[in-house]
Formats: C-alpha cells, sequence, structure tokens
C-alpha cells in the first residue's frame, strides 16, 4: 500500500513545523522516527503537548509509517452484551498452541452497538439507524449521519439495515457501504438500496447504482473484506442464495446466484449454515450446515470471478474430533491471519473458546480464551469475535 506524495510532503511539512515552532534542533524526520515507535496509547496522550504534535500524530501519513513498521500480529476481540444491557469489550493475546489470554479488561464505550465488521483496525457497528466506526487501540469514534432513504415501506414490510466498512489499498481510503432492503413476509416483495460514504473530510453518503443483472436481496451473512472488496450472502427469496460484492475503488455493486449445487436443499434460508471466508487468496464458501450431525463440511472457491467458476471439496472430520461439535450449534468468524476458519459457539456461557479448522490439513482444534471477568460466567449473553491485525491499529480519521 503506498501514498501519495501530497500526502508524504504534508507529513513532512508538519514534522518540520513542529522543530520550527518549538526551536528543536533534532531534524523532522528523526521526531518522526521516534514518534512511531511510541505505543498507539502513549501517542493517543502526546496528542494534547500541542496543536503541533496533534497535527502530526493525526496525519494520514504518520498513520501510514506507524502501521508499516510494526511487525505483524493477531489480537482477538470479543464482545460481549448481556440481557441486562451490560456491555465489554475485551481484547487478547495472539494465541498460543492451546489459549488466548485478555490483556484488556474493558476496551467498550458507552452505546456501544453490535460489531457488524471490521478492517485494518477499524470496528463498524449499527446503533438504532446510525453507523459508528470506532477504533479500539486510540479508542476514536465517529458517528455517520443517517440515511434518507427512497424506498418506501408498506404497512406489512419491515424494514432492514446493514452496514459493512472496507478499505481502498490504491488510495488509502476507508468506506462503509450500507445496504437497506425492505420486503413482506416470508422474504415477498423484496426490495433493496446502497448507499456509501467515503470516510474523509466533508463526506457524505452517496447512492449507489447497481450494474445489470443485480437482483434485490436481503443480507444474510456479516461482510468479508477481500482485496479491496466488500462481499456478504444474501437472499433473493426463501430457496436462492447470492453473492454480494462492492468495489470500494470503483463504488459498483454486482450480485451473482449461487450454483445449484451449493444451495441445493430444503427451505435453505431457515436451515443452511454458510458464511464467506478468505481461502488462499480467493472467496470460499464455508457450508457447516450438516458439521453437528454428519462432522461434514464442503468448502466451495470461486476460482473464476468472471466465469463464476467454483471448486468443491468435502472435508470429514478425523473421529477423535467429532466429539468437539457434537450437539453444539456453530456460526463463523472469520478467518485467522494463517488461514484457518473460526468458528464458535452460538451461546457460550460457562466457558469461552473457539475452535479453529484448518481446512488445508483437515484438522480442527480448540482454543480457549483465558482471562475473561468473573462476573460473565454462567451469564446469558450476546457476543461477537473479530481477528485485527494489531500492526494496523493505530488509524486516525479525520471527518
Amino acid at each position: 500500500m503506498g501514498l501519495s506524495k501530497t500526502m508524504k510532503r504534508k507529513g513532512r511539512r508538519r514534522g518540520r513545523d513542529m522543530c520550527k515552532k518549538h526551536d528543536c534542533e533534532i531534524p523532522p524526520d528523526l521526531v518522526t522516527e521516534i514518534l512511531i515507535r511510541l505505543p498507539s496509547k502513549s501517542l493517543m496522550r502526546f496528542k494534547c503537548v500541542s496543536k503541533d504534535w496533534s497535527s502530526l500524530i493525526s496525519c494520514r501519513y504518520f498513520s501510514h509509517l506507524f502501521t508499516v513498521r510494526r511487525q505483524q500480529k493477531s489480537r482477538l476481540y470479543m464482545y460481549l452484551v448481556a440481557k441486562d444491557n451490560q456491555r465489554v469489550l475485551l481484547s487478547s493475546t495472539s494465541p498460543d498452541n492451546n489459549s488466548f489470554v485478555v490483556v484488556d479488561k474493558d476496551l467498550s464505550i458507552p452505546r456501544m452497538g453490535y460489531s457488524a465488521n471490521v478492517v485494518r483496525g477499524l470496528m463498524c457497528f449499527r446503533v438504532r439507524k446510525k453507523a459508528y466506526i470506532y477504533n479500539p487501540r486510540t479508542k476514536q469514534l465517529l458517528t455517520l449521519p443517517a440515511i434518507k432513504s427512497d424506498i418506501i415501506t408498506e404497512q406489512d414490510q419491515k424494514k432492514q439495515i446493514q452496514y459493512y466498512i472496507g478499505h481502498d489499498p490504491v488510495s488509502d481510503r476507508y468506506k462503509v457501504v450500507c445496504t437497506i432492503m425492505v420486503s413482506s413476509a416470508y422474504l415477498c416483495n423484496l426490495k433493496s438500496e446502497h448507499w456509501v460514504f467515503t470516510l474523509e473530510a466533508g463526506g457524505s453518503w452517496k447512492k449507489v447504482v447497481p450494474l445489470g443483472n443485480y437482483h434485490p436481496h436481503a443480507p444474510a451473512t456479516a461482510g468479508r473484506s477481500i482485496h479491496g472488496v466488500v462481499h456478504y450472502l444474501a437472499w433473493v427469496d426463501l430457496y436462492n442464495c447470492a453473492v454480494v460484492s462492492f468495489d470500494i475503488m470503483s463504488e459498483e455493486v454486482t450480485t451473482f446466484l449461487l450454483p445449484q449445487k451449493i444451495r441445493d436443499m430444503p427451505l435453505p434460508a431457515l436451515m443452511m449454515k454458510a458464511d464467506l471466508i478468505e481461502y488462499d487468496g480467493k472467496l470460499a464458501i464455508f457450508n457447516h450446515s450438516y458439521l453437528k450431525d454428519e462432522g461434514s463440511v464442503d468448502l466451495w472457491v470461486l476460482k473464476d470471478a468472471g466465469m463464476k467458476k467454483w471448486s468443491n471439496k468435502r472435508l470429514v472430520l478425523q473421529p477423535c474430533q467429532r466429539h468437539l461439535v457434537h450437539e453444539i450449534d456453530l456460526i463463523v468468524k472469520g478467518t485467522t491471519q494463517d488461514g484457518k476458519v473460526m468458528l464458535a459457539p452460538v451461546e457460550m456461557r460457562s466457558q469461552f473458546y473457539i475452535l479453529c479448522y484448518d481446512v488445508q490439513n483437515n484438522d480442527l482444534r480448540k482454543v480457549e480464551i483465558k482471562g475473561v471477568p468473573r462476573l460473565w460466567f454462567d451469564k446469558e449473553c450476546y457476543f461477537d469475535l473479530k481477528f485485527m491485525d494489531e500492526s494496523e491499529s493505530f488509524i486516525y480519521l479525520e471527518i
């Protein structure tokens, strides 16, 4: 990922101005080198030193340097919400062979909603109709304005709003995509529209005009950002599922139906358990509808996006690992940095753990999450799990 020459010049100029105003004899490039070696929490405190320090630390050039200089390390974030509306956001270290260890006990903020998806250190979640962007390392929170939808909702129809965040590596821009859907019962009279918001000064919502062969749809899964494109699974009716793709750079949205073999089962909208993952750099569908009962998984990999050609292989668990999924409902929570599929129980109470499925070697491993505060044990709660690269956690956005 590169930055434009203009951004680099602005970053260096801020460093020079900071040195001149304070009669500093240290070369400006050296000042920047010193600051980017500090932890993100320290940098947030140092923004209060002066306007010049705040300007330098907040600029995109500095954020880029901070990101590329850090060693790639994965961090697990776990968000818990109890029925009494008590909530907490925890983060843990990279796993060893058997466990994650919680290191940050509470990174949550007031009125924090259920996170939709993450990209490069940023979380996107919804509270009522509005989208919020949150950086858990810097605790910066952005509130995006509400959207004035063009869809008219009838009396018997329900509206669904879903937000996704993506990153364009060419322009180094972050954009939020919104899908708004209305339908009657059983996905009848389905309508959908899309909006995009660029996270930059003066940003506003802009309606997206879909390309040809577009299918109105109801989002079914969280978004996966792969190579600058946000993807998610969606239903066009009770029996037909589609992949929806939004290109962050071109702002084009496309939909295409899945092959019949992937969705060939009774009432799939109610029964199919599948999600999109990244497999060997390609978009793939991880269908674990029969994992609990039969110990098998279907993996569909999109080999040719233009021709919509898929390859398929069935994975069958080893007999000694069947007990890990027996009588347990699981949900896909993404992939780890080394490509393992992260599965989590739909309900988690007396113990906290995930299952890591190595699809390359057809191996399933249970990984405990240690250090969760005791008050959350035996508490009925909703939860979400996300992996993020720690090296990309210092991103300061200005709108």
